[in-house]
C-alpha cells in the first residue's frame, strides 16, 4: 500500500550532532535530510515526530520541520493538528491514578544505587509530564528487577541511544539516554493509537530510528528503518532478529534517514 505517513525518532535520527539538521555525522555540512524533507512534504505524506522530547519542544519542531503531528516523552503523549491548532492526549499506561509523576524520592534511591553511573540529563530533564530522563550506562534489566522489587513494577527503563561522552566525562565509556517510563507506554504503543486515530492501516505507515526504543514501532508499522549508526547499540542485533520488517540503512543519520524517506515516496 501507498507509504501515507512517516514516523520518526529526532535525535541522531533525523537530526545530526547536537541536534543540527544540516550536519552529518563526524561534522560535514549536507543538504540532503532537507532535500528529501522537501519531497516528503510535496509528495504530501505526513510527517510525525516520535521523540523523548518533550511537548513545548516538539511543538517548536513540528512548526519548523512541517509535520503534521508529533509524540513525546517515550510515547506518552500524542499531539497533532486539530481544529483548535495543536490537539495533544496523555497516555498514562500503568500509572495508577494515585500518582501524578514518578516520585522523587524513587529516583533518589535509584540514582544513589549507581554511583557515577546514572544521573538526571541535566537541563533536558526538566519540564516532564509523565516520563522521567536521566543519562549513563547501567544494566537495564537489573533496574527494572529493582523496580519491580521495590513494588514499582508498573514502571520500565527504556534505553534511548547514545550521547556524547562530554555529557559524562568520567564515566569512562559512552553514556546513554534513559527513560523511565510507566508501562503501556512506549512509541510503538503511541504510533499504533496514532493510526488508529487517522483511520490508516499499519502498513500505510514506516517508522525511522537509531535506538532500542526506536525499534519498538516496528510492530506497528509496514517498514521499520534504522540508520546506520543503530547498529552499534550492542543489543540491536539481537533484537532485529525478531523484526522481519526491520531494515538497516547505509547512511548515518541524516543520510541515512534521507535514504529511508525518500524510499517511503517512491513505495507503490
Amino acid at each position: 500500500m501507498t507509504v501515507r505517513v512517516v514516523y520518526t525518532d529526532l535525535d541522531g535520527t533525523m537530526v545530526g550532532p547536537r541536534g543540527c539538521f544540516f550536519r552529518a555525522e563526524g561534522g560535514p555540512t549536507t543538504l540532503e535530510p532537507a532535500r528529501a524533507l522537501v519531497e516528503l512534504l510535496d509528495a504530501g505524506i505526513a510527517l510525525v515526530l516520535v521523540s523523548g522530547r518533550t511537548r513545548p519542544q516538539l511543538v517548536e519542531a513540528a512548526g519548523i520541520f512541517g509535520a503534521d503531528g508529533f509524540i513525546g516523552e517515550m510515547g506518552a503523549i500524542i499531539g497533532w493538528n486539530g481544529e483548535r491548532l495543536i490537539e495533544s492526549e496523555i497516555l498514562r499506561g500503568a500509572m495508577p491514578e494515585s500518582y501524578e509523576q514518578v516520585p522523587e524520592s524513587l529516583l533518589d534511591e535509584l540514582i544513589g544505587l549507581h554511583p557515577g553511573r546514572l544521573e538526571l540529563h541535566t537541563p533536558w530533564h526538566a519540564g516532564r509530564e509523565i516520563d522521567v530522563m536521566l543519562r549513563g550506562r547501567i544494566d537495564v534489566a537489573e533496574v527494572d528487577a529493582w523496580l519491580a522489587e521495590t513494588g514499582f513494577g508498573w514502571l520500565s527503563m527504556r534505553d534511548n541511544g547514545l550521547i556524547a561522552p562530554a555529557n559524562m566525562p568520567d564515566l569512562g565509556v559512552v553514556p546513554h539516554v534513559y527513560h523511565l517510563v510507566p508501562d503501556g507506554v512506549s512509541k510503538g504503543e503511541a504510533v499504533a493509537y496514532d493510526l488508529k486515530r487517522r483511520g490508516l492501516d499499519p502498513t500505510e505507515a514506516i517508522a525511522i530510528g537509531d535506538s532500542a526504543s526506536d525499534l519498538e514501532m516496528a510492530r506497528s508499522v509496514g517498514r521499520m528503518h534504522l540508520v546506520a549508526n543503530a547498529i552499534r547499540h550492542p543489543d540491536i542485533a539481537a533484537l532485529l532478529t525478531g523484526h522481519t520488517n526491520a531494515v538497516v540503512e547505509a547512511g548515518s543519520v541524516g543520510l541515512g534517514w534521507a535514504s529511508a524517506v525518500r524510499g517511503a515516496i517512491a513505495a507503490p
